[in-house]
């Protein structure tokens, strides 16, 4: 009997092959940088879509305690400290109460906009009493304007540019028997300065003048009150107390 050689088989041969000269593995790793990197989305506050060139300064001016009240509606309610005593023991903690603040977004008619504020809860209820954040703005006593605040103010003056807000001062000055206001005019010159030719520069140059003479400013007309029997009486019973002696 002949030795036969010896072959290995087919499936040995291909297995032997990828062991001695594996096949490169290549990693590849996706590297970001941040100038690509996309920002965190935030939305703005509503206060501060508002052109600051454009709001009349607050007359109250910003606060200088508690300035996170500058922007929000926090009313009168600011930061408070104090301290916390056991029971037992006595001993004292020392502590802060801040004011509890919420970011709520309120629908506002006359923008037809959602309004996005920080405010208080009292400064909430107060909007929920008086039927939308828009009266709550449009209040026109020295205590809310207080409350406002300089987020309020810009607020306040970004409704009061709407047409239905300047609608509805219109019919108030009706029901009050007001003329119409015309806003063309309002900084106009006055028509019976006009009529005598003078001009602002004029006006303003002649008051300087006076000032440096210290000349007294008549207010009225003085031959209209010479003629008013009941006005040079009052005159002279007033020259008559400044000259009685004490």
């Amino acid at each position: 009997m002949t030795a036969q050689p010896t072959i290995a088989p087919l499936r040995c041969i291909r297995r032997a092959v990828l062991i001695t000269s594996p096949s490169p593995i290549t990693v590849s790793t996706a590297t970001r940088t941040l100038s690509t990197s996309t920002p965190l989305s935030r939305q703005t506050p509503s206060h501060r879509t508002v052109p600051a060139d454009l709001v009349p300064e607050y007359p109250y001016g910003r606060f200088e305690t508690y300035k996170q009240r500058n922007e929000g509606l926090y009313g009168r309610s600011k930061i408070r400290f104090g301290n916390v005593v056991a029971v037992k023991y006595k001993n004292k903690a020392r502590t802060t109460w801040l004011p509890n603040r919420h970011t709520k977004r309120l629908w506002s008619p006359s923008l037809h906009a959602f309004i996005r504020t920080r405010m208080t809860a009292s400064v909430l209820h107060t909007i929920d009493r008086l039927g939308g954040i828009d009266e709550y703005l449009l209040g026109s006593k020295a205590k809310r304007i207080k409350e406002l605040g300089p987020a309020g103010w810009a607020l306040r003056w970004k409704i009061m540019q709407t047409d239905a807000v300047r609608a509805r001062f219109a019919r108030e000055r009706a029901a009050l028997g007001l003329p119409p206001k015309n806003t063309a005019d309002a900084s106009a010159f006055p028509a019976e300065l006009a009529a005598e030719g003078l001009s602002a520069d004029a006006v303003l140059d002649e008051v300087d003048a006076m000032l440096e003479r210290e000349d007294e400013f008549v207010i009225g007309d003085p031959a209209a009150e010479a003629e008013d029997p009941t006005a040079a009486e009052e005159r002279r019973d007033t020259t008559q107390q400044v000259q009685k002696p004490e």
